[in-house]
């Protein structure tokens, strides 16, 4: 199969606080090491890119010793968390920025769009900037007006073509940016969480314009999103990018997978004392508990058995409407379901430390992990504490034959229907 990214031993240093290396006699020897084009002889330590912990140099490796290849006309997720050091790779890739180290190789021309106003000019109209990319990426005018049309009617700008786009709001600006990256004469198509910017129903439309730019057109995407289900459904294959490294290079599925569960723990319950409990002047969380009915924290969670959620709160205020909301989300980061309930039952509360009980019946959710957020509202309208990720459980397979397995079934939940067959012919 014909390659068209072939990366090898790249690296991308940056350096923190002062350029200089401190003294005139090491800045000229580094000039003059530069000027012969030889390597930088202040740029050999280094840290990795742990974004969450301090250092000793004043140099950390974005990227480090990335090597990989990508198929022409496949369509590949690249998934990290932030400072994994994605946004750096497609910057490499798109030449917005170059290499310390390692070299690239790519065969043929690349559309990107990276962040809101991308290759756009302010003070030129849509139209202009339409032929400006079309220009760019070294498409003659001729080619550039017979999908002038197509790119303006996918963007859905049309009464603001000839408006400078320093006017557009950013969802405008997002959708003329990837009708432009989309359909112009490219080989490569390059997006980041840009689309992020935009509202579902033209993420969606993107989606799929991006499927079909690769399985039909035989183009190549690369695509960066941290909403998992999004590219599950675009990609084949996937790239996990760790404190600017490559951890796993392979099947999409497998991939998301392992950046899901990679570090987390299940979290079923949690106690803590005045001093380190979460909250704020006017909440604190004391304890969190989620347990299958008539069993303990330690058990194991059933798909087939109905599930308690237990939370201990203090209320600080005096004489208010209460209420407690939770949003629970799959291990794909999709939302399941928004429920609350008002404290006092509608009546206003005092200060004094409460107890909130909910059951999620059994056979309703799937056989994966799912994370609670909790919201704490004044008058359904103010937040007065919020704490997302404070429970975490793993649902078991109850249902299945087989016995208790982790396989998750399709979609976001899986509930037991009743049932009814009859043999009405012989």
């Amino acid at each position: 199969m014909e390659k068209a990214i072939k990366i090898e031993k790249l690296s991308k240093a940056y350096q923190l606080g002062e350029f200089s290396t401190g003294t005139l006699s090491r800045d000229i020897e580094r000039w003059w090491a530069l000027l012969r084009g030889k390597e930088d002889p202040f740029l050999k330590i280094g840290e990795v890119n742990e974004r969450t912990k301090g250092g000793n140099s004043n140099i950390v490796w974005s990227l480090k010793d990335i090597n990989f290849e990508i198929e022409r006309g496949s369509a590949v997720g690249i998934i990290g968390r932030n400072g994994a050091g994605k946004s750096t790779l497609l910057k490499i890739l798109s030449r917005v920025t170059t290499p310390t180290t390692g070299v690239v190789k790519i065969k043929g021309r690349i559309a990107s769009l990276l962040e809101v106003g991308t290759g756009f000019h302010p003070e030129l109209t849509g139209r202009e900037n339409i032929f400006l990319n079309g220009a760019i990426l070294g498409m003659r005018k001729q080619e550039i007006k017979r999908k002038f049309d197509e790119i303006v009617d996918f963007a859905g700008v049309e009464r603001y073509i000839d408006t400078p786009v320093k006017r557009y709001s950013s969802g405008m600006y997002v959708r003329l940016a990837f009708g432009v990256a989309a359909h112009l004469e490219s080989e490569i198509l390059i997006v980041d969480e840009v689309l992020a910017v935009g509202d579902s129903e033209f993420q969606k439309k993107c989606l799929g314009k991006m499927k079909d730019v690769s399985n039909k057109d035989g183009r190549t995407v690369l695509f960066v999103s941290h909403n998992m289900a999004a590219i599950k459904q675009l990609c084949s294959h996937g790239i996990l990018l760790k404190n600017g490294q490559l951890q796993l290079n392979g099947d999409v599925a497998n991939i998301v997978e392992e950046y899901l569960n990679s570090g987390i723990t299940s979290i079923r319950e949690s106690s803590w004392t005045n001093e380190d409990a979460p909250g704020n002047d006017k909440i604190s969380i004391r304890k969190i508990a989620a347990y299958a009915k008539g069993k303990t924290t330690t058990d194991p969670i059933k798909s087939n058995e109905d599930i308690i959620v237990e939370l201990q709160f203090e209320n600080k205020m005096k004489n208010v409407d209460l209420d407690v909301t939770w949003d629970i989300f799959d291990a794909e980061a999709a939302h399941v379901c928004h429920v609350g309930t008002l404290v006092g039952n509608g009546d206003k509360v005092n200060q004094g430390t409460f107890k909130v009980q909910f059951q999620i019946p059994k056979n309703l959710l799937n056989t994966t992990r799912y994370y609670f957020n909790i919201t704490f509202g004044i008058n359904q309208r103010y937040v007065a504490f919020k704490y997302d990720n404070i429970l975490s459980l793993d649902i078991e397979d109850g249902l299945s034959r087989q016995g208790a397995s982790f396989h998750k079934y399709p979609g976001i939940i899986h509930p037991k229907f009743e049932w009814s067959v009859q043999q009405i012919f012989n």
